[in-house]
Order: C-alpha cells, then structure tokens, then sequence
C-alpha cells in the first residue's frame, strides 16, 4: 500500500514537472517568435546569471508557504543583511569572509526572530513578517545612514567560471537540489508536509510542530542573507533600498510553481520553474519592448491564474 502511494506521488509530481516544463518551453517559443534577439546564447546566460538571488529566496519561501506560513519580509531582510555584509567590509576594514559570515547571522538573526514570535505567541506569519518588513528596511536606511556602501572586491563572487555561467547560478542549482532532498526523502520534510495539511493531527500524534516551524523560518532569513551576499556581489554596493518589493517576486515564483498558499503541499523543484518562468516572462516582455505597467500588469494575472489553478487542484484532490 505504502508503495502504491509513493509511486502515486512520484507520477503525480513528474506530472507537475512536465507541465511547468511545457509552459515554459512555451514562453519561449513566443518570446522568441516575438523578439529578434531573444533565442540566443546571452539571453539565457543573462537569464541564467541574474536568477541566483530570487532562486535561493524562493527555496526559503517554499518551505514556509508548505507549513501554512508566509515570509513579508524577505526583500528587507535582505537589505539588512547587504548593509551588515558593507558595513563590515568597508567600515570595519574586516575580510570579504568574515562581512559575508555577518550577512548570514544577520539573515539568520531576522529569521529566527520572525519564527520565535509565530511560534511563541501564535500570531499570524503575515503580521509578524509585516512588522519585520518594516523594521528591517528601517535598521537598514539606519545603519547605513541611508547611503550606499561601495564594495570593490566583492564582484569576485560572482564571476562566471564554466560555460559563461557564474558562481552563484551553481550554487543555486546546488540549494535547490538539497532544498528538494530534504523535503521528499527526509523525516523533517514530511513533518513539514503534515503540519502544513494539519498542525492540529500532528500536535496529537506526539510531534511538537514548533520547532519545525521555528527551523523553517529561520532557515528562510539565513537564505535570504545568502540571497543579499549574491544580490550585494551583482551590484558592488550594499544600498538600503535594494530588493524593495522583491519579497512579491519571490512568492510570485514559488506560488506559480504549485505550492499551495493553503500549505501542505510543494515542491522545490516546481518552485525554481518558477522562478524561471518569472524570468523569461520578465525578460520576453522587456525585448519586445512592453512598457513596465504592461509588464506588471501580466505578471499579475499570471499569479492570480496560478492561485485558481491551484484551488482547483486542491479541490479536485479532496473530492477524490
């Protein structure tokens, strides 16, 4: 019985995978029917290079949208974290290692602080990153004194170092992979799984969900301080304002890729096609010359489509 159920699932999830792969390949196929420039080389090492930030992001957010959370506060944590990682290297004269080791514990530090008061107090994901929304970006224009810190060395990071591809597009590869192991084949994951289709069953089966809540969301701030380490080397600076709005990005992505904002349900993999779907449609829509309000516009109703889509799935399942 266990056996059928797994491979029930494994059919199920390769189904998802074919999908998401068909619609991309078709977003391609149009931007490049569309665009002179588009099916080349540099698009898609362009594509490739830039989407190492949002990937690691939405891998975080995967995992917190599968427990029936939501993380507001990705795109200020990350500019918090920016401006710990220049603070250190260029005020404090410490080395690229030691500023990059502060931007994950400040990563870390928000994260956890969000888990610690969801879990405590039982509030609700949404307040409690909210109010981390703001109090991230405003500790950030605070300790940077609302300027720009120029970094020199640190664009070494991001270097390409095979097939015109950079560091960080490998190491994104590498989180998502981990990322996507430790959901389906691990203990923890499918602790996740259940507290995200009910926390209730789990609390009286024995198994304390909190700490596993607490761990998500601690393990979402520390990848956003990756994400602001990748997103600060791009850039050579650490700028207060950076990633403002890009938290939106990021759930667009994972919620495009079928993880259900209901919880309980989601994949990694699923999540960086849609990531990568963001990308092209982003990437398309600027080469055929769409205005940003049109691009906007229809990345919006993209997102709405793949939440019905995904309602009607979830009721499809509970009706059979």
């Amino acid at each position: 019985m266990a056996d059928e159920l797994n491979k029930g699932n494994v059919r199920r999830m390769l189904a998802e995978y074919l999908g998401m792969g068909i619609a991309l390949v078709v977003l391609i196929v149009v931007f490049g029917l569309a665009a002179d420039n588009f099916l080349t080389k540099a698009t898609f090492r362009t594509l490739a290079n830039q989407i190492g930030d949002i990937t690691i992001a939405a891998v975080g957010m995967t995992f917190v949208l599968i427990i029936g959370g939501i993380d507001l506060s990705v795109g200020s944590v990350m500019a918090l974290s920016g401006a710990v990682l220049g603070i250190g290297v260029v005020q404090w004269g410490l080395p690229l290692a030691v500023g990059v080791v502060l931007c994950l514990l400040a990563g870390l530090a928000c994260g956890t602080a969000n888990g610690l008061v969801v879990v405590r107090w039982r509030l609700p994901s949404f307040i409690v990153t909210l109010g981390m929304l703001e109090a991230a970006r405003g500790a950030a224009y605070f300790a940077t004194d609302s300027r720009t810190i120029y970094l020199s060395s640190i664009d070494t990071l991001t270097e390409t170092v095979a097939l015109g591809l950079s560091v960080p597009f490998f190491l994104a590869i590498g989180v998502v992979v981990v990322g996507q192991l430790a959901l389906s084949r691990t203990v923890f994951g499918r602790y996740l799984i259940a507290i995200g289709t009910n926390e209730e069953a789990v609390r009286l089966s024995g198994i304390d969900p909190r700490p596993y809540k607490l761990a998500v969301f601690a393990l979402c701030g520390l990848l956003a301080g990756v994400a602001a380490v990748i997103q600060t080397a791009r850039m050579s600076s650490a700028n207060p304002n950076t990633a403002n709005g890009f938290e939106l990005q990021v759930i667009a992505a994972v919620v495009i890729g079928g993880t259900s904002l209901s919880g309980g349900r989601g994949s990694v993999v699923s999540s960086f096609f849609g990531v990568l779907i963001i990308a092209v449609l982003g990437a398309g829509l600027a080469q055929v010359g769409a205005q940003e309000y049109t691009k906007r516009l229809i990345t919006g109703c993209v997102i709405v489509a793949a939440v019905i889509l995904d309602q009607y799935r979830h009721r499809a399942r509970r009706a059979s």
